[in-house]
């Protein structure tokens, strides 16, 4: 069941009916086929009807579900009589709208784009951006990030591209000599995060090691130069941004003036603490000062922010922004000409200020609400965590009880049931495993089935999905182990292998759970009625024993084994063998990386 809540510029009436221009207080919003009466755990398929995310922008709305649909609304410049399912065949993985641009990022790796900036000709048609790019090896994509008149693209390769309109720099490269470009151009390699704004025309890239690069628009200091730049209105090519705050940036959003950054310090002794730091316009990005402009990042200071108190998630529109806090708070400050703000009323606010929400219907669960700054709109909705790839398994995994083997009984003595393979090597130190199960035990005697689920969740996918649960559990597991690694230490292992597939004059040997996991062959085989009792199956010749390898070490870690000399035969092969084991496909997929191996051997 989806549960969003709107307030702001009311420019959408198909869905928005029968309210004001200007919603200054948040109200529940329902699509069409939404049924009022639904029972929220009644269908088991429910989680395909959640939102995953939202991307608005002047002219529309993009609501994506979890199943990988998505569903458009224009405007009332743009109007139709209904709501336009967006015409693209794959399943979609990402949206981003910027004022003059949309795309649509595929499951596959695939960019689909519209705009006047992208296909002038045909500004109303999406068209396949990524196969525009020069170097076949980058065109799998796996982020997008829309600006004011431009469109970022960071390959699985992590090389950043831009494709759009470059009248203030914002791809990197002098304006005068290329004002505009209709194919992605590459901009800097090396690149872990792309960071801009839908209303911005600036941008930030961060490289693997943390170091920051910005160009574009910097008239009011948005991009944190210093003063030393703050003459310079345009900058023309990627420069280092220094004088960054200490910790791990989790994210930089970009207005159209300003910029927000979110900054998480871990301390030994503390639960991560996250900071917000702004630099630009004074009047949008929460620092209360009056006609000056900040040309650096600097924290954002406000009593809300409590010692206890942590950010969950924080958004920037155009001059408008939103923080979501893990003590439920709903924080917001800058532009608020149509009620954006959501306070009741339309005064501008200089400096963090509380909204006052509605009851939620899963407040407890605070920390699976998002928040969501369109132009002169705003969103808090509820999206359970999705997860990718092992991830996604791994949780995929805990939800089916078959070959659960390990019981905790909650504080109200329901029992949930967990893999005591996936515990040992989830908690910390496997010599002291079982001392470690009872600390986990004893958690869970004193939690609610609710959040006895959310724990196992955390165990599972090592992502914080609530707060205040963390600092229980991360005493007891790898907290800073990411799942790859676990499921490595389970493949070196092999007295955790307890099925064979022999293969010729080879035998290998997997965890009946890890196949269960990956493969819908070992799926059916080992949970159907009818199941083979024994311990082996007995060859698949249509695999050498090279892919084979291949396809074992991709199980464990979704990686290509090296040393390995990657063949058109292994090729054809593996694409042989992903049907006949009926792989579960992720982004990028195991047939994916190994076309970008081929090709990188034969171009070296």
């Amino acid at each position: 069941m989806n549960e969003i809540l709107f307030f702001g510029l009311n420019s959408n009436p198909i869905l928005i009916k029968n309210k004001p221009q200007k919603i200054t207080k948040p109200i529940q919003i329902k699509f069409e086929n939404e049924n009022e009466n639904e029972n929220e755990n009644e269908n088991e398929n429910e989680n395909e009807k959640q939102i995953k995310q939202i991307s608005s922008s002047r002219f529309s709305i993009i609501f994506l579900f979890k199943n990988g649909k998505a569903i458009e609304y224009l405007n009332e410049e743009y109007l139709k009589q209904n709501p336009e399912k967006i015409q693209i065949e794959e399943n979609i993985q990402k949206v981003t709208v910027g004022y003059k641009n949309e795309a649509i990022l595929t499951i596959e790796g695939n960019v689909f784009a519209k705009g006047e900036n992208i296909d002038p000709k045909n500004p109303n048609e999406f068209i396949n951006i990524s196969s525009l790019i020069k170097d076949t090896n980058d065109r799998i994509i796996q982020d997008i990030v829309s600006g004011y008149s431009s469109i970022y693209l960071l390959t699985s390769n992590q090389n950043a591209y831009g494709i759009g309109s470059n009248q203030d720099v914002q791809l990197g490269f002098d304006s005068k000599t290329l004002p505009k470009t209709e194919k992605p151009i590459l901009m800097m390699k090396n690149v872990s995060k792309i960071f801009s704004g839908n209303s911005s025309n600036h941008v930030f890239l961060l490289n693997s090691n943390q170091e920051l690069f910005g160009c574009g628009d910097n008239e009011q200091g948005q991009l944190g130069l210093g003063k030393s730049k703050k003459e310079e209105r345009k900058i023309q090519k990627l420069t280092k941004i220094q004088n960054i705050p200490k910790g791990k940036i989790i994210d930089i959003q970009c207005g159209f003036t300003f910029s927000i950054m979110l900054i998480e310090n871990e301390n030994e002794n503390q639960n991560p603490k996250r900071k917000l730091y702004s630099c630009g316009d004074y009047l949008y990005n929460g620092l209360g000062k009056i006609l000056k402009n900040d040309y650096e990042f600097t924290e954002i200071k406000s009593s809300l922010f409590e010692n206890d108190d942590n950010i969950l998630d924080f958004s920037v529109g155009c001059f408008h922004n939103l923080i979501l806090t893990s003590n439920s708070k709903l924080i917001g400050f800058g532009n608020n000409n149509y009620g954006q703000l959501g306070t009741g009323d339309t005064k501008d606010q200089r400096i963090p200020i509380q909204i006052k929400l509605p009851k939620l219907r899963f407040n407890e669960n605070i920390s699976n609400y998002h928040v969501y700054c369109g132009f002169n709109k705003s969103f808090l909705y509820y999206s359970l965590p999705s997860f990718s790839n092992l991830e996604e398994d791994l949780i995929k995994l805990f939800e089916r009880k078959e070959f659960c083997d390990i019981s905790f009984k909650t504080k109200n003595g329901e029992i949930i049931k967990a893999h005591k393979l996936i515990l040992k090597y989830r908690l910390k130190d496997e010599n002291e495993n079982q001392n470690q199960i009872e600390k986990l035990q004893e958690i869970i005697s004193n939690k609610s089935i609710k959040e006895s689920n959310q724990i196992f969740e955390m165990i599972y996918s090592n992502r914080i999905i609530n707060p205040k649960l963390y600092p229980e559990i991360k005493e007891i597991i790898n907290s800073n182990e990411k799942i790859e690694e676990t499921m490595k230490r389970i493949y070196l292992n092999e007295n955790e292998k307890d099925f064979i597939i022999e293969r010729k004059e080879k035998k290998y040997k997997f965890p009946k759970l890890i196949l269960i996991m990956r493969s819908e062959l070992y799926r059916g085989m080992f949970l159907s009625v009818t199941k083979d009792k024994s311990n082996k199956v007995t060859d698949y010749s249509e695999l050498s024993n090279k892919s084979f390898q291949i396809f074992e070490y991709w199980i464990y870690s979704n990686q290509i084994k090296g040393g390995i000399q990657i063949t058109q035969e292994i090729i054809d092969e593996i694409q042989t063998g992903i049907d006949y084991f009926q792989l579960n496909q992720t982004n990028p997929n195991l047939f994916d990386l190994l076309i970008n191996k081929f090709n990188n051997q034969n171009q070296n």
